[in-house]
């Protein structure tokens, strides 16, 4: 039930400055965030190679005003590619982007953001590495999806995002599991109308269930966003049922939760990446990320009452 609330409050100017301001916030939002610049965040990614673990990167910012923002995005994720180059990581490191923050949702917005991803893909393919395209409120998924299929023309590797609680995302998930994509399948962390979204959880879990089976029985190359022990173990028994091998999946999980799992699954030999968000505009990010899980909530209110 507070879902929605928190989401409301991620939207709102108020509480951003409110919660910005509370001296507990930021220990607390460190957990999900590995750091406000590329060089606070290299030796996360170094230590989660070491560890065996694969990485996903986000420069966290969204909703922008102007196409000069958008090219500081841009520039944002250049750096980031030059800053990883030195550690020969290739696909173990690659990058999610948002395509709000490329200017998405500016006049022209289709355009503009493929002009200014475009860059972005083409640097990390020169490293040996890939871009996800993050899928954002259902607006966006036509030209997301569409700047999705222009990219992968150039670079096949080039990876999607899309949300189980859209009624939409099993046709998407038909559409894209082709052979050489790479798909995440997420629940959704966007307040969506009940005119396109599951509004109850456990509708949202059956529809993620019935596109993970399209995913991993088709072609493509399934990537699992979820911490959800039942759901980890049902993708075991889908992979074993559809002849996959360890490293044709992968499970994917936010930075700071569940490491004890994230590190059971890749000393099993499952191919795990962490999702690790780092930038100065972590607002939005830290309020989906209390919004999606109440342990994450909980968390933050212990927090809170400890510190306050």
């Amino acid at each position: 039930m507070l879902g929605p609330v928190i989401l409301a409050a991620s939207r709102s100017d108020k509480m951003r400055r409110v919660i910005s301001a509370a001296p507990v916030t930021k220990p607390v939002v460190n957990r999900f965030i590995a750091g406000e610049t590329v060089d606070e965040t290299v030796p996360v990614v170094r230590d989660s190679a070491a560890r065996g673990l694969e990485v996903t990167l986000d420069v966290l910012g969204e909703d922008i005003t102007d196409a000069s923002e958008a090219l500081r995005a841009r520039d944002a994720y250049l750096e980031l590619i030059e800053a990883l180059k030195p550690l020969g990581l290739g696909e173990r490191a690659e990058m999610s982007v948002k395509l709000s923050s490329f200017g998405q949702a500016l006049p022209g917005g289709h355009d503009l953001a493929l002009k200014n991803v475009t860059p972005v893909v083409e640097a990390a393919a020169e490293i040996g590495t890939t871009v996800t395209l993050d899928m954002e409120d259902h607006t966006t998924v036509d030209s997301t999806l569409a700047i999705h299929a222009e990219l992968r023309e150039r670079f096949p590797r080039t990876g999607a995002v899309v949300q189980s609680y859209l009624f939409r995302t099993e046709d998407d998930c038909r559409m894209l599991a082709e052979a050489g994509s790479r798909v995440r399948l997420v629940k959704g962390a966007y307040k969506e109308p009940a005119s396109v979204a599951y509004q109850n959880k456990a509708e949202v879990d059956k529809a993620y269930i019935r596109c993970l089976r399209i995913l991993m029985e088709g072609e493509g190359y399934p990537m699992i966003g979820s911490h959800d022990p039942r759901i980890i173990s049902i993708t075991q028994e889908l992979a074993r049922r559809a002849g996959r091998k360890l490293d044709d999946y992968e499970f994917q999980m936010l930075y700071g939760i569940r490491e004890a799992e994230q590190a059971r699954l890749a000393a099993e030999g499952h191919r795990m990446r962490l999702y690790i968000a780092y930038g100065t505009d972590w607002y939005g990010y830290f309020m989906r990320r209390l919004a999606e899980r109440p342990a994450n909530l909980a968390f933050f209110l212990r927090s809170l009452a400890t510190r306050g």
